[in-house]
Order: C-alpha cells, then structure tokens, then sequence
C-alpha cells in the first residue's frame, strides 16, 4: 500500500475529489485502484486567506504498478512512501487461570481490558461503583437540573467513566500501537468512521454514551459479567498474590487477577489501598479554570474571514506557556460549540468539565485553562497528599458558590482587573454550567501560585490567539480533576509494588486513576496492555 501526502482540497470540497489529484500525482487510472482510504485529515489555517483541508491518502495498487512507481520515485518525492497495515493480534493466556478475571471500573481502561479478557475466552467480572448508562444519565440529570448529588453515580462515575460526559476526544500523543485497533473497536461500536483519519478525531458525548453501551454488550456477549452499582471494599492479599476482591456488600469474590482501572476520582479506593500497603506516589497535576468563548470569536481568531466559508468545523486551539516563575500554563480538553459541566463527585465540591455533542453546535467555545501543580506544592509528603490538596480546593469553591453546588464563575475583564462594561451589558456568553453559577471572585478557590499564573497567562494566550483575552469571557472555577495526583506503583510486568517494593502477583494498577494515562486513548491502551501483561503471566 502506498500513502500519498499533503493533497489540498478547499473547504466543503467532496473528499471524492482527492481521487482525481491522486491519480495525477501517482501517474495512473481510476482503474488501477483495487481501494483507497484517507489516513489523515487537518486543516490548515496558517495562510487565513486561503484555509486549506490537507489530507493523507492511502492507496492499493496492483503489487507490480505500485513497485514501478516506487522505483520511478526513487525517493524524490517525500510525499510518496510504502507503508505496512500492522493488525492486532491477540495473545493466548500462557496459563490457566483459577478464577475469572476482575476489573474494578468500567471507564475507558476498564472496558479494553475486560475487551481482552473475554475475547480470550476468560468471562470477566466487572465491578463498577456507579451505575448503567441508563441509571448515570438520570443520575446526572437530577444534578444538573436541581443540584441533587449521587456520590456513587455522576460525571466521574458510572458505566463509561468521566470520559462519557465530555467533548469524546480520541486524540493521544503515545504513538501507541494499539491506537489504530482502539479507534476500529469504537467504529465497530458504532462510532464515525471519520475518526480513522481525523487529525483531532472525537465522537461528542450523545455518541460516545450509544458506543459504550455496545461495548457492554459486546463483553457480555462474550461471557463477560457487568455489576453495576458494586464497588471494591478491599483486596485480599496472602504470601504477595492477591486472592480475592471483597465488596462494599460483605461478598468476597475469589481472583488470581485483578485490574485497577478505578479512575481518577476514586479517592476512598486509594485510601483502601494505601491502608493496606500497595505502594504510591505523589504525582503532579494541574489545576484552573474552565474558560468560555462565543464559538464565533474563536473561529474568526483561527480562520480569519473565512470563518463564515461552509466546510470548515468549528475551530479549536491548544496553548500554552511557562510564566516568569517558570510555572506551565496550559489549555486543556478544548471543546468547540460546547458545554462547561458540573462535575463533582464528592458532597460539599465543586468541580468543572468541559462537554460537547458531535455536531458540536453550541453557542459558547470552553476549554481549561490550567497551572502546574507540583508536589512541592502539596504541602505534606503523604502519597495522597495531593487528593487533600484537591479537595480543599472543592470545598471553597462549593462555598464561595453558594453551598447549592453552583460555580463560582467571573467575567475574565474582572479577572484581570481591566474592567468588563461591555460584556456585562451584552450579557455574552453565557455561562452553560449548571445548575448556575455564582458571580464572584474565582480566585477564592484558586491556590495563590495558581491565579497568579493564570493573570499573566491570559494577556499572552491574547496574542497567541487573538480574542481569547476578551474581557467578556467567562471563567468558571475549579478545573481539578484533569488528571491523577497519585499513582500506584508496578514493575515492568504491570504488577502493582507494596510498600517494601516487592511485587503483588496479579494485581495489575492501570488507566488514568493508576496515574499512567491521560484521556481516552491512552487510558484504553494502558488497559489493553494490563489485560495482556496479565495473560502472559506465566506465575
């Protein structure tokens, strides 16, 4: 198969018309193509009067016509190259296992490594503390609408994981190989095709709740079992194996094999764990503010004029800098035409997301805006000493909003101390967080280091991107759940370490809550991978 590079097309140009620019460029017929497929697709906006879509094609030809072509190339043309389709293939179990495997959670990491389990014929047994899609969906519809937290059933909990309530990004920066598979697994699960090729792929949260449950299914289909509303108490431990998982419930389940994919929210788990001596460590994250735009002002800051032309998506930006402090400043989980969302999962907190559906239609752009928090700055050597940290970061803003699970939300001109008259009065844009905010100063829920950066950051992100300083912008605070302030420690066989280092046969700490994953990708990777390091156990 041969890749094509860097064909333009003008946007809402049918992708049917890269078929003749590449038989141009290959020097052949439509007729000595067996298949073609794109492999990539971006835009590029660096010239705003002319906005280009750029895509990779890949193309089967007859072996002896793409042979002739390689050689006449001869390497000249660096758009021109061979490449290999590399397939998944999944391991055997190397041994028998005793017992069915455990996975404690369902989100991303969970649901890949109950995929592998049984598909190799092993029938899973899932434990997720929160609810089915169905349950989670009233759940948090209950508190957005009227400030009703479930602690066990929310943004954080639940089948799918936090993921599901987000913009369903599927990009990841790992260079894994089990990407590919990943993404055809979501396709197969319903999702568009589109995210084969797409530079920033994403499947919006209304799809992403339909391809999850297929992934249930798919598991149970397979002989895979599901308990919902089931949480892990404990492990039992004996002679460095684990033995056993034991339930909030009394019921003690025999295991030789148990996967932590507890998420980054499970803060009683890690507790549970580190009262019994699984190893842990402090681990940095970031915390901030979610930032709203009208989708209008970022498209005419990325595209210029052309934000009105039809075939261009909404635009999305990524920024970031080092302040004089040397501190990282950083937008994250940006979501076009999208929703600032109630994220909390612990009573008496507050936390913010982002969340977006595919057609990402919404009035209003958002992203985090987030500071680099150290362990230095946690204020305590304890390994979960940066779960304290985040928690009182939540409470004061659950204070500060009113104790109704309101935010705390300010215009950005106020914020910076530049003023806001035309914002206010145009009342633009609104904030999307419900159940509502509360117009105050978001610094006091901001650790001082954080809002500092934050002032200087902005101001700069205003000549990165041009508006994104706009004195009218809402923040919303705090953004604190952007990733794990702890990880479990594990050897290079995925097994988790006590706190002598000695390894735990067949404990496998994995995803995002285990501190080795960041997003949906990576989290489904490091799953799959736990899955595997588990059926090439040989002990």
């Amino acid at each position: 198969m041969l890749r094509l590079n860097g064909i333009k097309l003008k946007p809402g140009e049918p992708v049917e018309f890269l078929i003749p620019a590449v038989c141009k460029a290959l020097r052949i017929t439509t007729e000595d193509l067996v298949r073609w497929r794109v492999s990539k697709e971006s835009v590029d906006a660096r010239n705003k009067g002319r906005i280009l879509l750029v895509y990779n094609v890949d193309v089967e030809l007859p072996p002896a016509l793409e042979a002739q072509i390689l050689n006449r190339n001869g390497g000249e043309d660096a758009r021109i190259k061979k490449v290999e389709e590399h397939l998944f293939v999944l391991p055997q179990p190397e041994r028998t296992f005793a017992h069915r495997p455990i996975v404690c959670g369902f989100g991303p990491c969970g649901i890949f490594a109950a995929l592998i389990f049984a598909r190799s014929g092993l029938r899973p047994v899932i434990l997720e503390r929160g609810g089915s899609m169905e349950d989670r969906i009233r759940a948090v519809s209950a508190f957005w609408d009227q400030g009703q937290l479930d602690p066990a059933c929310n943004v954080q909990f639940g089948e799918g994981g936090a993921g599901t309530f987000s913009d369903g990004k599927l990009t990841t920066g790992t260079g894994d190989p089990l990407n590919r598979f990943i993404l055809s697994e979501l396709v197969a699960a319903g999702a568009p095709e589109d995210i084969l090729y797409k530079q920033k792929p994403h499947v919006g949260t209304d799809q992403l709740r339909m391809i999850v449950v297929n992934l249930r299914e798919s598991i149970c289909n397979a002989g895979g079992e599901i308990r919902f509303n089931t949480c892990m108490d404990h492990l039992e431990l004996l002679d460095g194996r684990v033995t056993g998982v034991g339930l909030s419930g009394g019921e003690l389940l025999p295991a030789d094999t148990v996967v932590l994919a507890l998420g980054h929210s499970a803060r009683d788990s890690f507790r549970t764990l580190h009262s019994q001596s699984i190893a842990m460590a402090q681990k940095p994250f970031s915390i901030g503010v979610r930032i709203e735009h009208l989708q209008r002002e970022i498209d005419m800051g990325r595209y210029g004029k052309t934000a009105l032309e039809a075939g261009l998506p909404p635009a999305e930006y990524k920024l970031a800098m080092r302040t004089s402090e040397n501190r990282g400043v950083y937008t994250f989980c940006m979501c076009p035409g999208g929703y600032v969302v109630a994220s909390a999962s612990m009573e008496g907190g507050v936390v913010t997301n982002g969340m977006s559906f595919r057609n990402r239609a919404g009035d209003n752009a958002n992203s985090a805006v987030l500071v680099d928090v150290y362990p230095s700055d946690y204020g305590s050597d304890h390994p979960l000493a940066g779960i304290a940290f985040q928690e009182n970061w939540e409470r004061r803003a659950f204070e500060a909003g009113g104790a109704n699970y309101n935010a705390p939300a300010e215009r950005l001109g106020d914020f910076l101390g530049t003023g806001d008259t035309e914002g206010k009065r145009a009342g633009q844009p609104k904030p999307t967080y419900r159940p509502g905010v509360t117009w105050t100063k978001v610094e006091t829920c901001l650790p001082p280091f954080a809002a500092k950066a934050l002032r200087e950051a902005f101001p700069r992100f205003g000549r990165m991107l041009p508006g994104f300083d706009l004195p009218a912008a809402v923040l919303t605070a705090p953004e604190s759940r952007s990733s794990s302030p702890v990880r479990i420690l594990r050897n290079e066989k995925k097994e988790a370490l006590d706190v002598r280092g000695t390894a735990i046969s067949g404990l496998y700490p994995a995803g995002e809550g285990a501190g080795y994953a960041g997003g949906i990708m990576s989290a489904a990777a490091d799953g799959i991978h736990s899955a595997m390091a588990a059926l090439r156990s040989r002990e």
